[in-house]
């Protein structure tokens, strides 16, 4: 079995949020950026809107 960290309410760490801004750059969707990044859509969603970025497709 696979063990997953929990990350609920946890801040999101500088190199997340580079991570984001560049995933979200080059046009990713919504659910393959929070999968790279080991958070809910509703999380990456949440820190795009809070921080300026855009995600190209909200699916």
């Amino acid at each position: 079995m696979s063990e997953k960290v929990a990350r609920h309410r946890q801040p999101w760490k500088p190199d997340e949020l580079q991570k984001l801004r560049s995933l979200a750059s080059k046009g990713k969707g919504l659910k393959e950026i929070a999968k790279s990044l080991n958070r809910t859509e509703e999380s990456t969603k949440d820190a795009a809107k809070e921080h300026g970025m855009t995600i190209a497709k909200l699916r």
